[in-house]
């Protein structure tokens, strides 16, 4: 196990140890995955986090790539979601899927709290079955469950986001004061706060404290014109003052690892993970607040050799400190390399 997720997600952390670490990930993938080899044959351990491999994230929509050790056993298959082009397949395995909960599991309790919650997931428990694996939408409402006490699937048709199961919500929400309610943003927006809500459900939820967790679809709402703080104050209307929104970012190239905005209006880095930006054209790190791809790494993963990815997206690392005490990088996301293919709503 690595001895980064042993500690608190935002605390001060031993870059020598992460960077050794991750040199000795990089040798564990090369030693078990013929083509990661192929593309890094001539790689040696590195005395700079800039100079550890990566994989573009686009090379996992052709090839299914696995590490293979004694100890691992491999299990299902996680895919992203995809509105054009050729989706992602990530190969789970039992080792890593124990630190990549882990990871969700201390990242998500730093802004929810250690107290277990109800959880309502806006999707059908019907997802949950399908045969050619776990689909990116469900991997992160299940991500979920470590602070759940009780769990609720509120759609009877996970593809119609008016097919709320009325009778279902009413229950949960007259027995409990406080909750949690997770969808992809779209599907949030669309059966949250565009359904039209019975009167009598709409009179229980005044004064309850709700917790959002929402992530990717942001391509859908920016096209009708949904801002954030529209987005959040909707939310947010008639319910406790202690509610809260928490949108995060996170790939399905990088399963576990959750950048969720913080109050400061920044994306914080756990400890065991990190993000590094490059220049679009030579690839060359970018610092002091410039703008560039995004790499994202991190040291939990190991049945296949997703643990350092560079992205599609676009951002920059953030200078000063946090205004609510977290330590560690922050960075901010600002949108797409241009021309790439618009990601599904599993990922952005």
């Amino acid at each position: 196990m690595s001895e980064l997720i042993k500690k608190k997600p935002y605390e001060k952390r031993d870059d020598i140890l992460f960077l050794q670490e991750l040199n000795n990930l990089t040798e564990y993938h090369l030693k078990g995955c013929k083509d990661f080899f192929r593309i890094w044959a001539n790689w040696k351990h590195v005395d700079n986090i800039y100079d550890i491999p990566f994989l573009h994230v686009g090379i996992f929509k052709y090839l299914t790539l696995k590490t293979q050790h004694s100890e691992l056993t491999h299990k299902r298959t996680v895919s992203s979601s995809s509105t054009s082009g050729v989706p992602s397949k990530i190969i789970l395995d039992e080792r890593s899927s124990k630190l990549q909960s882990l990871s969700t599991t201390k990242t998500l309790m730093d802004f929810l709290g250690e107290k277990k919650k109800p959880l309502l997931v806006i999707d059908s428990v019907r997802s949950l079955r399908s045969r050619s694996g776990l689909s990116a939408r469900m991997a992160a409402a299940m991500s979920l469950r470590p602070l759940a006490n009780d769990i609720q699937f509120l759609l009877d048709d996970p593809d119609d986001y008016e097919s709320i199961k009325w009778d279902l919500l009413e229950e949960n929400i007259d027995l409990y004061d406080e909750f949690i309610v997770y969808g992809f943003s779209w599907i949030l927006w669309l059966a949250w706060v565009k359904n039209k809500f019975p009167t009598t459900i709409q009179k229980i939820l005044r004064n309850k404290k709700i917790y959002f967790v929402h992530s990717g679809g942001w391509k859908k709402l920016e096209s009708i014109k949904v801002s954030h703080e529209h987005f959040n104050t909707s939310l947010l209307d008639n319910l406790h003052s202690d509610s809260k929104v928490i949108d995060f970012y996170g790939l399905v190239e990088q399963i576990g690892i959750i950048y969720p905005l913080c109050e400061c209006g920044a994306r914080h880095v756990p400890v065991w993970a990190d993000v590094i930006v490059r220049d679009s054209y030579t690839l060359k790190p970018l610092e002091n607040g410039e703008i560039g791809q995004l790499q994202l790494l991190n040291c939990i993963t190991f049945g296949a050799p997703y643990y350092s990815v560079l992205t599609e997206d676009l951002g920059r690392i953030l200078t000063g400190s946090c205004s609510v005490g977290r330590s560690g990088k922050r960075f901010e996301l600002i949108g797409r390399v241009p021309k790439a293919e618009i990601r599904g709503c599993a990922n952005v």
